[in-house]
């Protein structure tokens, strides 16, 4: 596909609002350097934000080359140590980082939308649980499937239902790649047993990082982030779609803001070598993540934290 192939599309709030649209911003794909500018607006009913106009679903995967972060960034290989990858496992969850935190349940049956190669649903697996996926790339449902792993390539509207109900449906930063977030979550709702749980993350426009940094806010990944959601925006979407928020986690994590300083210094032209580098520091952050540690556990104290967790429980009439 090229960019030529690329159609855009006007959408409207998911919520069902018919007020005016405010632009927020102008951006674009800072990812890949791919063409196209986009605007951010602002539901004027709601408050909701989204990108609009947006890539079609049909052509939107010119956005999601094969070198897409996610997909190489959770790529287990078969074979590998799985000694050294539990101590690492450990070592977040005693950290506390709250980036794929879950609900403590027992085992059971769980979905992951947006499971890219495999390495969550590995991790849930060593666990106990029985792991399904979804995964727009079939490049990436292809590795996650050599790991033995049951994985659907394609949208989740056109994914089949279960055989049985879910216990627990999870999606690391995907509610926002969703061309309609409130479907989605109402089609999960009926894929999940009564009284199950869904675990999200999703940037947190209510950071003042977005203020400071705008159309250079790292998490802002347009057009691919097709939704931009604060707390409360993300509360209404989630009953909208049959959900009842029980917690939400703010990540002790601050490479977003790290890289975001890096795209600012590109954008004021600054030593290339140096902002790259800055830029791209959530590739090779680990080194740093205990001298960072206290400022990001401050962050997230403050709810200031790029990103969050969010742990809800379906809700039925």
């Amino acid at each position: 596909m090229q960019f030529v192939d690329v159609v855009l599309e006007h959408a409207p709030c998911p919520l069902g609002c018919r007020d005016a649209d405010t632009i927020v911003l102008k951006g674009r794909d800072r990812l890949h350097g791919l063409p196209g500018e986009f605007n951010v607006v602002r539901c004027g009913g709601c408050g909701l934000m989204r990108t609009n106009p947006r890539p079609t679903p049909e052509t939107i995967g010119f956005y999601y080359p094969e070198d897409y972060g996610p997909y190489l960034t959770t790529t287990v290989l078969p074979g590998k140590d799985l000694r050294s990858s539990a101590l690492k496992d450990r070592a977040r969850e005693l950290l506390r980082l709250n980036l794929n935190a879950v609900p403590p349940l027992p085992a059971g049956r769980m979905l992951e939308v947006g499971c890219a190669s495999g390495a969550f649903l590995h991790v849930m697996a060593r666990k106990g649980w029985q792991v399904q996926g979804i995964e727009f790339s079939e490049a990436a449902a292809s590795r996650g499937r050599k790991l033995g792993y049951p994985v659907y390539a394609g949208q989740l509207e056109t994914a089949p239902s279960p055989r049985e109900p879910f216990d627990l449906v999870v999606g690391w930063m995907v509610l926002e790649h969703l061309h309609n977030p409130v479907k989605a979550l109402s089609q999960v709702h009926a894929w999940t047993r009564p009284d199950g749980w869904l675990a999200l993350s999703i940037p947190n426009l209510d950071s003042r990082q977005f203020a400071l940094f705008g159309n250079a806010w790292f998490p802002l990944h347009l057009p691919n982030h097709l939704f931009h959601f604060t707390r409360d925006s993300l509360v209404r979407v989630l009953k909208a779609g049959g959900w009842k928020v029980e917690r939400i986690l703010y990540h002790r994590d601050v490479s977003q803001l790290i890289a975001s300083l890096g795209h600012k210094l590109q954008d004021m032209r600054r030593p290339p070598s140096c902002a790259d580098k800055i830029a791209q520091f959530p590739d090779w952050q680990g080194k740093l993540l205990l001298p960072l540690y206290p400022l990001s556990s401050l962050f997230a104290l403050l709810r200031q934290s790029s990103a969050m967790t969010v742990w809800a429980r379906r809700e039925d009439d």
